[in-house]
């Protein structure tokens, strides 16, 4: 049995070369441990503070806005070294924020989508001066790296939660909107074959919008767009076709008023729940930040009371009404009293001051109601005769 566990284990570990160079690496890479926690403590909380992500915001707006200024050839003349003094700032700010990232997590970097389109920007924003240095300011395609540049903006999208849960919704519609979508490439195929055998024949057909497969897919994608179609429409009546109206409006109603809407609605109902979503997000965060807020509080206070009670025993002349108000005194006017009775919850509090105001609108109805009362009361004591006084009745009866 022993020789049997012996070979067995000699197995294992010959059978697994990758295991055995784990466990003899895993102390060595322990040993690579970097001192600079502190450093990168305080770079990461530049980088996620918000005074950080407003300056990013406002450089993207910016020279997204020097950007718009370029594409006018007066402007750009007269401000050049203004857009080009722009351009460095950009380009070293978006560098920094890169460095300084990578400094704080060099391996989990990369692991964010967010992160990887910012990098992409960058080999963007570096490729016309790369271009223009292997290639000559002459090269033919050296528009194109300029034009890629517009792809700056998308810098925001990594600073706002809003645009990044609307991308979220659009890529949970992708298989919807792709079945959506083949639904609506098989029916304008079908179409298009019977548009090219109907208005397309070689006597006396329309060839420039039903001449061949591509010419009457063209067509169809301005007839499901409603896009110039009473035009095409007024083509094929010239020809006298005696089944183009039929074939126009079936298409039209089944590629624009169905298949699109459908695509519209799709859309539209994956949005709605990735907003939905985000509120939850928010709303946990919140209670997140509550409660952390609430376990410093009562950290806080139980340290001071602890102390108070260690006074307390050292000097035996102070009494505990007195220590109670020098804890009192440390109290800040922000502090919220975190106590665990239902009567200081936030829910209960709502609905007590909607029973107070339900009791205020009870009580000024039943005092109109009072006043009305009154007021009958007061008239049929008007309406009623008055007894005369006995003087009166005697003076009447001599």
């Amino acid at each position: 049995m022993s020789q049997h566990r012996h070979q067995s284990q000699s197995r294992v570990i010959s059978s697994s070369p990758v295991d055995t160079t784990s466990v003899g690496f895993c102390p060595t890479f322990k040993k690579f441990k970097r001192k600079d926690d502190e450093c990168r403590a305080f770079v990461k909380k530049v980088i996620m503070s918000r005074f950080f992500k407003i300056i990013m915001i406002s450089t993207v707006t910016s020279n997204g806005f020097f950007m718009a200024l370029w594409t006018s050839y007066e402007i750009r003349y007269r401000l050049f070294r203004l857009l080009e003094l722009s351009e460095i700032f950009f380009v070293s700010i978006c560098t920094s924020e890169l460095s300084m990232k990578l400094y704080v997590d060099p391996i989990n970097y990369w692991k964010n989508g967010y992160n990887m389109l910012d990098v992409i920007i960058i080999i963007i924003m570096l490729l016309p001066y790369t271009v223009r240095e292997l290639m000559g300011r002459q090269f033919s395609y050296v528009h194109i790296a300029d034009g890629m540049q517009s792809l700056r903006i998308l810098k925001l999208i990594g600073y706002s939660r809003g645009i990044r849960t609307l991308i979220i919704a659009v890529g949970q519609t992708v298989y919807t909107v792709a079945s959506v979508l083949l639904l609506l490439f098989l029916l304008m195929y079908i179409f298009a074959i019977l548009g090219f055998c109907l208005f397309g024949s070689a006597d006396k057909g329309d060839h420039d919008n039903w001449g061949n497969l591509a010419a009457a897919f063209f067509t169809l994608f301005s007839l499901a767009t409603v896009d110039g179609w009473t035009d095409l429409q007024k083509q094929l009546d010239n020809r006298e076709f005696a089944l183009s109206r039929a074939f126009t409006i079936i298409f039209i109603l089944l590629a624009s008023f169905i298949f699109l809407n459908m695509f519209v609605g799709v859309m539209i109902m994956h949005t709605e729940d990735s907003i939905k979503k985000f509120e939850r997000e928010l709303m946990l965060e919140r209670q997140v930040t509550l409660m952390g807020e609430k376990q410093v509080i009562l950290q806080r206070q139980q340290e001071e009371i602890s102390r108070l009670m260690h006074i307390q025993e050292n000097a035996d002349c102070k009494s505990f009404s007195e220590l109670v108000e020098n804890f009192k005194k440390t109290l800040h006017h922000t502090d919220p009293m975190v106590l665990d009775d239902f009567g200081t919850s936030l829910p209960f509090i709502d609905i007590y001051f909607s029973t107070l105001d339900y009791q205020d609108t009870t009580v000024h109805k039943l005092q109109e109601l009072y006043y009305e009362i009154v007021h009958v009361l007061g008239l049929m004591l008007e309406d009623l005769p008055q007894e005369k006084p006995q003087s009166l009745e005697k003076v009447d009866e001599k």
